[in-house]
């Protein structure tokens, strides 16, 4: 087994464009390094994050050779603000097997509080530290704090050596180069690459230097720590994503907290507030582990704690259609059923927050998987598909997630489009968007069903131009972004959007959405109010409903058998006239539904999970009256319809805004169903002065 080890060379936050990392420079064995420096003094430090494990663990096996190896986790507000209470409790939890592991080699894992670029700063001084190893990231606040922390050590004098930086991988696939990764899954398929082996949890060296090792803290410990960080944001901002669009509409919310500027208040006002607040405060106790069991609680679908636990989990889920006598795998086994959503959908809901931690590598889960596959054929693996549903269900989630993640590293490392990619991580799933601009009010871009954000290629730096800092996110299961085995909704999209608004944005925004992109935010809008400065809708989707009375919120339910194959027979059909169906769209301006745009829109037609998404087109209801979501914004709404629109009836709903949406102010533009895209510099105009004007009211009132 080669382990390729690779210091990272990109440009801090300031000047952010990525650069491939010269990788290969230090490709050795394990057993060719351990003999290089067996007479060194070196010292290594092992940087855990999100890799949470000693098992399959290149980084890890890559330290050991050193004379000292000083492991440990750092407490920094900056990481811990991106976990949702559940996670954080399954951090502790993972992170003392951790440490017992490493204890049981005489090891230990330091414990540190505080900003990583101190707390890495004192204990390369204590223990006079040559090398860091730490994993390679994709998500944008992870490496910006990672370029922090090497500027911040750049700065300082070191008497021995300035301390080098190894960024290391748990490669899936052996691939030489990231910069020949096709864009397509199914090039890339083609290629053929070999699959890796998982490593075995390293021997290290006893830590005999004396040390403060740090206390592991209690669930509670963590919350008064990040309550007392003055960096803390304004918990009447963040706690907006605790109300959820179902609370909201089930308890008929939008007329009463929705209305107001400040949904939360309205929403801690009511009887669901003061009865449900489902928001854990500082005294909230961290729940005890069932003995033998997997998972936090009775009522919790995740698998957490240690990577053993994790792995006699899935153990079990792989052998679900065996049966079991035993209660922790007959827990697994109900767990299961009651996470299957959609065939194969209960693989992520159990595993995908281990997998996001790093308590089992996602090579680990392929090779446990493929195992027993093999177990079961008599040591084959049939061309026909897997033997068992469990089995598809775990390759397919591991396989699906290495690739999203190796296109988001590619995009991090090799600047290839036309604005910067940043990777934002929502419920563990990897988000693709950009952000221009330095000043000014902020403005977020939606696109439609099946774009993404470079739908708005002449726009996101022609707003910008204009005097506005302006996001463009492609939403989950379209363009790069990660396409999971979920069931998809409306509401997933909307809170999607509400969450991106609140932890990556961090104020209220100008929504400006397409399609359906502009039922999305309307939806944001419309529940929570407090979030939207205004919206601007470009030939949105959505109903307008005259003398609606109260709207009801619809489970998700199983997918049906009519839309499964139609989601099949609409991709062929997509793949087949994919151009023209684009110049339709662009009616007074062809050219611009050119090859690129229909190369994009093929390319993510190929991508593992595509499928899942186009089933969406035959269960979504869009069931809530759009101005019923406006009445219940309240705020400023500008209406952009190309009048040429082939996909409505431009006139008839244009006539049905202006009388039963108040507030609405209409622009009719001479284009198709994207405006933006057909007219971009009409459209920036447009949207540059709404902006201003609206900006001009808000301070006026």
């Amino acid at each position: 087994m080669t382990l390729v080890l690779c210091p990272r060379i990109h440009p801090s936050p300031k000047r952010r464009s990525f650069f491939p990392a010269p990788r290969g420079a230090m490709t050795m064995t394990v057993a060719e390094r351990r003999e290089e420096v067996k007479n060194s003094s070196d010292v290594a430090l092992v940087w855990f994050k999100q890799d949470l494990r000693t098992d399959d663990h290149p980084g890890l096996v890559a330290a050991s050779r050193y004379r000292t190896v000083v492991p440990f986790y750092v407490f920094d507000h900056r990481i811990l603000s991106h976990f949702p209470d559940e996670m954080l409790e399954l951090v502790l939890f993972a992170l003392k097997d951790l440490r017992n592991s490493l204890k049981d080699q005489g090891s230990d894992l330091l414990i540190g509080f505080g900003s990583a670029e101190d707390v890495i700063l004192k204990l390369i001084k204590e223990v006079k530290a040559t090398h860091i190893f730490a994993e390679e990231e994709v998500e944008y606040y992870l490496r910006r704090i990672i370029d922090i922390v090497e500027e911040s050590l750049s700065t300082v004098p070191f008497s021995w050596g300035s301390p080098q930086f190894l960024f290391w991988q748990t490669p899936f696939y052996d691939i030489k180069n990231l910069k020949e990764l096709p864009a397509s899954y199914r090039d890339f398929q083609k290629l053929r690459f070999s699959l890796t082996t998982p490593l075995v949890s390293p021997t290290l060296p006893r830590l005999l230097i004396p040390l403060d090792r740090g206390t592991l803290p209690t669930f509670d410990d963590v919350k008064r720590y990040m309550n007392g960080n003055p960096g803390k944001l304004d918990e009447n901002w963040t706690s907006i994503k605790a109300i959820s669009s179902e609370t909201i509409l089930r308890k008929e919310q939008i007329s009463e907290a929705g209305m107001t500027s400040d949904p939360i208040e309205g929403f801690e006002n009511s009887s669901l507030g003061k009865s449900n607040q489902i928001i854990l405060t500082p005294g909230t106790t961290q729940r005890k582990r069932l003995e033998n069991s997997a998972f936090l609680s009775r009522k919790e679908n995740l698998v957490g704690g240690g990577t053993n636990l994790v792995l006699n989990a899935l153990a079990a889920y792989l052998r679900y259609l065996e049966g079991t006598a035993r209660d922790d795998w007959q827990e697994v086994h109900e767990k299961l059923r009651s996470s299957e959503s959609r065939d194969g959908a209960s693989f992520g809901a159990l595993f995908g927050s281990a997998l996001y931690l790093g308590i089992v590598s996602r090579r680990r889960v392929h090779y446990e998987a493929i195992k027993y596959e093999k177990e079961r054929n008599a040591g084959f693996l049939s061309p026909f598909g897997y033997s068992a549903a469990t089995v598809a269900a775990a390759v397919d989630g591991v396989t699906s997630m290495e690739w999203y993640w190796l296109m988001a590293l590619k995009s991090q490392i090799s600047n290839e489009g036309k604005y910067p990619i940043r990777i934002w991580r929502w419920k563990g799933y990897l988000i693709q968007y950009t952000a221009v601009g330095n000043e000014g009010p902020a403005v977020l871009l939606v696109h439609g069903f099946g774009a993404f954000l470079e739908h708005f290629r002449d726009n996101v730096s022609g707003i910008a131009d204009g005097g506005n800092r302006v996001w463009a996110i492609t939403l989950l299961g379209f363009g790069k972004s990660e396409k999971p085995n979920i069931v998809y909704k409306e509401f997933v999209w909307a809170e999607l959007l509400r969450d991106f608004i609140v932890d990556v944005v961090g104020e209220p925004v100008h929504l400006v959405g397409n399609s359906i992109g502009g039922y999305f935010v309307a939806i944001v809008a419309g529940l929570w109010p407090a979030l939207a400065k205004s919206i601007v809708l470009i030939n949105s989707a959505g109903s307008v409903t005259p003398g609606y009375s109260s709207v009801q919120f619809t489970e998700a339910g199983q997918t049906s058998g009519a839309a499964w194959l139609g989601a099949r027979l609409l991709l062929l059909y997509l793949r087949l006239r994919a151009g023209n169906i684009l110049k339709n769209c662009y009616p007074n301006n062809t050219e611009r539904a050119d090859d690129w745009l229909v190369n994009e829109i093929l390319r993510a037609s190929y991508d593992p999970g595509v499928l899942v998404v186009l089933e969406t087109v035959f269960n979504l209801s869009l069931s809530i009256p759009l101005n019923y979501l406006l009445d219940a914004f309240g705020g400023n709404v500008l209406v952009l319809q190309g009048t040429k629109d082939p996909l409505s009836k431009s006139k008839s709903r244009l006539s049905m805004l202006r009388e039963h949406c108040g507030k609405v102010t209409i622009r009719e533009l001479d284009a198709g169903h994207c405006p933006h895209d057909e007219q971009p510099e009409e459209v920036n105009s447009i949207i540059r002065e709404w902006t201003m004007t609206t900006e001009s009211k808000l301070l006026s009132n």
